[in-house]
């Protein structure tokens, strides 16, 4: 478990579909869109939006982009200082 005053811990800034917000690094990316009350981490071929249902990797819902690096998994992925998230959502 990190502690709270570790540098892991520290306010960053993380962009989200083009809009900078601030984001803990001790956080995955799917766990820090909870608190910012973005559920939409891909939309699905019908049209739906889709968000973590697992929390760990295996229903691959949580697919986003990150750093243009497509089809990453935002449950198994540590919010970083300067990433850029792409969900494919319209703002």
């Amino acid at each position: 478990m990190r502690k709270e005053n570790s540098p892991a811990a520290q306010a960053i800034k993380v962009c989200l579909d083009g809009e900078w917000l601030p984001a803990r690094a001790n956080m995955t990316v799917a766990a820090w869109m909870l608190t910012q009350a973005k559920l939409s981490t891909r939309i699905s071929c019908s049209g739906t939006p889709r968000f973590a249902v697992c929390g760990m990797g295996v229903c691959q819902e949580c697919r986003i982009s990150v750093n243009g690096r497509p089809q990453q998994l935002a449950c198994q992925t540590w919010c970083e200082a300067g990433m850029v998230i792409d969900t494919g959502s319209i703002n």
